[in-house]
C-alpha cells in the first residue's frame, strides 16, 4: 500500500511558504501523494489553486484532492481548471470529489444544496465528455487544454451512502473514504463500489483510497485535538470523539496504517492535525520505517 501526506493547508494559521515549504519536502519522499481538503466557509485554502502553486514547486509526487466538493462550482469550468492542472503538472492530477455536507459551504458559495447529488452526475457526465475532446453542447467548440491521460484526470469518488459510492462504478476510477473511520466498515463502502464497478461491466477494479487523521508526538496532542474540535464544530458530539481518539504515539500510527493495508487499500493519506516541517519528518520516518518492514 502506499502512503501519501496531506498538506497542511487547512490548519488556521499556516501561512502560503510554509504549505509550498511542506510540498517540497514531502516530494523528497517517501510518500506518494499529497493531498488536499475542501472547505468554502472556512479559513483554509482553496484547493485546486494550492494545488497548482504545489505542481510548480514539485516534480514527482502525485497531486490529489481528497475530496473537492464538485457541486459547489461550474461543471465546464472545474473541467477546465482540472484539464490545466493536469498538464501543468505533467499528468500527476487525482481528482477526489463528493457532494459535501455542510449547508453553509452552499449558501456561501452560492448553489443549491437539496439537488446536489443529481447535479453532481450531471457534472462528472460533462466533464469526462469535455475531458474526451467532446463539445460540452451543441454549437460550441471543445475546452481544452488537453489532459496527460486519455479521457482525462484519475476521479475518485467519496461518499458514505450506497447511492453516492455507486457512482463510481459509472464516473470514477475508484472511491475515497474520509478521515478515519473502521477498516471494516471502509471495506464494506468499497465493496458497493466493486459490485458498481462490476454492474457497469468495467474491466480490472476501481483503486480503493482512504484518509487518516494523525499527529505525532504526545507534545502535540492537545494541538491536533483543539484543530479538530474546531474544523468539524457542526458535528457537534462527533467531533469531541475524533479529537479524542486522534491519534499521536508512532505505534497507534503505525498500526492504523497497517490495519488499512490489511483490507486492500492502494493508498492511505496522512492527515496533518499539526502543521511544521517537524511533523512532517515524524511522518517521514514512520513511513519509512514501515516500508523497510515489508
Amino acid at each position: 500500500m502506499k502512503v501519501g501526506v496531506g498538506l497542511p493547508a487547512t490548519i488556521p494559521g499556516v501561512t502560503g511558504p510554509e504549505i509550498l515549504e511542506w510540498a517540497r519536502h514531502a516530494d523528497e519522499g517517501p510518500f506518494s501523494s499529497l493531498g488536499i481538503i475542501d472547505r468554502l466557509v472556512y479559513p483554509n485554502y482553496e484547493p485546486l489553486v494550492t494545488l497548482a502553486a504545489v505542481a510548480g514547486t514539485t516534480r514527482r509526487i502525485r497531486l490529489m484532492s481528497t475530496i473537492l466538493i464538485a457541486p459547489l462550482r461550474n461543471a465546464g469550468l472545474l473541467a477546465k481548471q482540472a484539464a490545466s492542472l493536469d498538464a501543468l503538472s505533467g499528468g500527476r492530477l487525482t481528482l477526489g470529489l463528493g457532494i459535501g455536507g455542510r449547508e453553509d459551504d452552499f449558501r456561501a458559495a452560492p448553489a443549491r444544496f437539496k439537488n446536489r447529488g443529481r447535479r453532481f452526475e450531471q457534472q462528472l457526465e460533462l466533464m469526462r465528455r469535455i475531458w474526451s475532446g467532446q463539445s460540452p453542447a451543441e454549437g460550441l467548440g471543445p475546452i481544452g487544454p488537453h489532459p496527460v491521460s486519455s479521457g482525462g484526470p484519475e476521479v475518485l469518488i467519496g461518499g458514505y451512502t450506497p447511492a453516492a459510492i455507486q457512482r463510481v462504478g459509472r464516473w470514477g476510477d475508484g472511491y475515497i473514504s474520509g478521515g478515519g473511520g473502521d477498516p471494516a466498515r471502509v471495506r464494506q463502502s468499497y465493496s458497493i463500489a466493486e459490485e458498481s464497478w462490476q454492474a457497469n461491466g468495467r474491466p480490472g477494479r476501481p483503486r480503493f483510497v482512504g484518509a487518516i487523521y494523525c499527529a505525532v508526538g504526545q507534545d502535540v496532542a492537545d494541538q491536533a485535538a483543539d484543530y479538530l474540535r474546531d474544523y468539524y464544530s457542526f458535528m457537534g458530539p462527533m467531533a469531541e470523539n475524533m479529537a479524542r481518539s486522534v491519534p499521536t504515539s508512532p505505534d497507534d500510527i503505525k498500526e492504523r496504517i497497517l490495519a488499512f493495508a490489511k483490507i486492500g487499500m492502494d493508498e492511505l493519506i496522512l492527515w496533518p492535525c499539526v502543521p511544521g516541517l517537524e511533523q512532517l519528518n515524524r511522518f517521514a520516518s514512520l513511513v519509512s520505517e514501515l516500508a523497510n518492514l515489508a
